[in-house]
């Protein structure tokens, strides 16, 4: 336990108002966090899988209530609304606390509260934040000791003397959807979770604390919290690093664990993750931008992960993973989602814990949302600078959306002010009728929307000063798009690892060894500058793909302006200015 007063005082805040049977502070010991798992099993909250094919594995179930992150119920509690803007849920501060300690009180009667101390980012690292989480489900636990660098180490790092630390409230109540709260307290370094036992509403350090939170302080400190793969790529010894933005479904996680081809494989490039979700951006001591991943884990979705799609992601779940809401195969004892094969269990248990058989199912056997928590180390192409406390130095920045016929394959921005409004207005086109109707736009600025913790224009603002202070050293920044269709609505580009092709004429550019055509957009390459060695594409094709099509783009230019009005005053002036030139060029 720690001698820190400030936290000492906090755990008897929430003790007084939770009133635990028990408390248990989590040192990070294997020897505990065994005990721990044993526990969860004894009492059902988990499944042991099958030592042999699945060691350390486990499958766990949420309610049917309690499946996925809450946007509607996620809170930015500023002491003034407008700070927390017109993309964030508003509540205030000292309402948000009595209406919270009014559903706390009692909640953890009967129960264990766990106190964890965590640390963001790598211990010893200019970066590295320390954050302490109460709750009372072994299932955050076990989820934090893999997402997070826990227990006495960080209590160590904090020290006895420092306030600098965030303080994670979680309770599970009732697990009652119409009391189901996720409140972030800007100014007070605070979260509390409520009702909820879903990781990403509850393992607070993920988005709530590392992006949420993180951005304030960033804004504060200088620096940058970001929702970013970084993945490197290496050869001959050299690696270079980009960092980037994907809205969901734009195949992140893909690109952040991406395998090269074999074109490139053959000259001996190899690619490395650093990150899949977060990356914390600081300018260092000469002047460039250093990347770095505060989380220790992965927490991937995993219907559609399978050996084509993501043979890394797969590899790193196959050890000391929990999984959330998959199918469980009762026979094997291992478990299944939909995407990972075409051998569904016959007899099985679906992810509401009822019986289920893959062939003659009309339901499906994994929640669409369901999860893997899984070590970093695990991966096969985790980055030997993972654990770098300086982070890595980033060469280039990527924002990309999923649209069918508007934005080229790749293009690059003009300045590091174009760059911020290329990601201030990137977006996604629906694809299911489920969701509403088919391609229609949805406005997803640096992939921030449901994760930026204060006012978006401030937001804007604080990406052009921090790039000011960078000058000719800040990345380059380029727009990807994966997601060009053809006439029958098939995907042109193949993606997937292929997508390195583009990634090697960003980097050429960010060399200044190729060149590129200057369209009303940015810059895009010359059709031939793209390397399509064995794949079923001409360049022609190519050719295509990089189609600026100016009737699309005036369309575009009328959406961006209709989506920075609700800005205000506060759109800083260099992204109107940057939407006059768009128009004007397109004109």
């Amino acid at each position: 336990m720690t001698n820190n007063k400030h936290v000492l005082e906090w755990v008897e805040e929430v003790k007084s108002v939770c009133r635990p049977s028990e408390v248990i502070w989590i040192d990070g010991s294997e020897e505990q966090l065994d005990k721990l798992r044993a526990e969860a099993c004894e009492t059902g909250e988990m499944i042991k899988l099958d030592e042999e094919l699945l060691p350390g594995c486990f499958l766990h179930r949420t309610a049917e209530n309690d499946v996925a992150r809450v946007e509607g119920r996620t809170f930015i509690c500023s002491r003034k609304e407008e700070d927390a803007g017109p993309t964030n849920n508003w509540m205030d501060p000292q309402e948000a606390y009595a209406m919270l300690k009014e559903i706390y009180d009692g909640s953890m009667e009967g129960h264990t509260m766990y106190v964890i101390p965590y640390a963001m980012g790598p211990f010893g690292s200019p970066f590295t934040k320390i954050g302490f989480e109460c709750t009372d489900s072994i299932y955050v636990v076990l989820n934090m000791a893999i997402m997070t660098r826990c227990g006495l180490q960080a209590e160590e790092h904090l020290g006895d003397e420092s306030d600098d630390w965030v303080r994670g409230w979680h309770a599970k109540a009732d697990v009652d959807p119409e009391k189901r709260y996720i409140c972030q307290f800007p100014e007070d370094n605070t979260i509390m979770s409520v009702n909820s036992a879903y990781g990403g509403n509850v393992l607070l350090g993920k988005k709530c604390f590392a992006l949420r939170i993180a951005s304030n302080l960033a804004r504060k400190e200088g620096w940058l919290a970001e929702h970013m793969l970084i993945l490197g790529l290496e050869k001959d010894g050299v690696t270079r690093y980009i960092a980037a933005a994907f809205p969901s479904a734009c195949g992140k996680t893909n690109l952040a664990m991406l395998i090269p081809p074999a074109v490139f494989e053959a000259q001996g490039y190899k690619a490395w993750c650093v990150g899949d979700d977060i990356a914390w951006i600081r300018i260092g001591e000469d002047g460039r931008f250093y990347a770095l991943n505060p989380e220790n884990g992965f927490f991937g979705v995993a219907p559609g992960t399978n050996a084509k799609s993501n043979r890394n992601a797969l590899e790193t779940t196959r050890k000391d993973t929990i999984f959330t809401n998959v199918c469980y195969d009762a026979d094997k004892n291992v478990v299944w989602w939909e995407g990972l094969n075409d051998e569904p269990p016959t007899n099985g248990i679906d992810w509401k814990g009822n019986p289920w058989n893959g062939k003659t199912a009309t339901t499906k056997g994994a929640h669409p949302n369901s999860r893997f928590t899984a070590p970093a180390k695990n991966s096969p192409c985790i980055s030997p600078e993972f654990d770098n406390p300086n982070g890595v130095p980033l060469d280039a920045i990527i924002f990309g959306g999923r649209r069918a016929k508007t934005a080229p394959l790749v293009y690059q921005s003009r300045d590091w002010e174009h760059g911020v409004f290329v990601g201030a207005t990137m977006a996604s086109e629906t694809t299911a009728a489920a969701a509403g109707a088919v391609g229609v736009v949805r406005r997803d600025p640096m992939a921030m929307l449901p994760f930026c913790g204060y006012h978006m224009g401030d937001y804007w603002a604080h990406w052009l000063e921090v790039g000011k202070k960078a000058g000719a050293n800040a990345p380059k920044i380029f727009n990807v798009n994966w997601f060009r269709t053809d006439e029958d609505g098939h995907f042109i580009w193949p993606g997937f690892g292929d997508n390195m092709r583009v990634l090697m004429w960003i980097l050429a550019r960010v060399d200044g060894s190729v060149d590129a055509v200057e369209t009303p957009i940015g810059f895009v390459p010359k059709p031939e500058d793209i390397n399509i060695e064995g794949l079923d594409l001409t360049v022609d094709d190519v050719a295509g793909l990089l189609d600026v099509d100016v009737d699309l783009w005036r369309e575009e230019a009328a959406g961006v302006e209709e989506f920075f009005k609700k800005f205000g005053d506060k759109l800083p002036a260099e992204l109107r200015a940057s939407l006059e030139t768009l128009k004007a060029n397109l004109a």
